[in-house]
């Protein structure tokens, strides 16, 4: 939808880059083994990007003026959803390394034109 209250009317969300995600599942394999604590960890860097934020640095980062079809809300999508990653900050000692959108998106895209 383009009707959200947001500075430009899309939701916002924290997208986190695929070798943070990684690293994040290493600790917590490490983290398990031999203990009888267990968790549930959120990930993201704290704050998000738009759709259309997204979108634009899509079109930058892949060169390509591709068409956006934009469409109502969908039923239940909440305005904003950013993750609280302090409990694995603080039990695991993850740290985001690659907090950076047009780095995330130009990191998947050189990954897609590898195959």
């Amino acid at each position: 939808g383009t009707d959200y209250p947001t500075p430009d009317g899309t939701c916002i969300r924290d997208y986190i880059h695929v070798t943070d995600l990684v690293e994040a599942h290493i600790l917590a394999m490490e983290y398990l083994p031999g203990s009888d604590r267990s968790g549930i960890f959120n990930l993201g860097y704290g704050h998000g990007y738009s759709v259309r934020e997204v979108i634009d640095i899509a079109k930058k980062v892949t060169g390509t003026d591709f068409r956006v079809e934009e469409t109502g809300r969908r039923e239940g999508d909440p305005i904003e959803l950013v993750a609280d990653s302090s409990r694995i900050r603080k039990d695991l000692g993850w740290r985001p390394g690659y907090d950076d959108l047009e780095f995330i998106i130009k990191t998947a895209w050189d990954w897609e034109r590898s195959l």
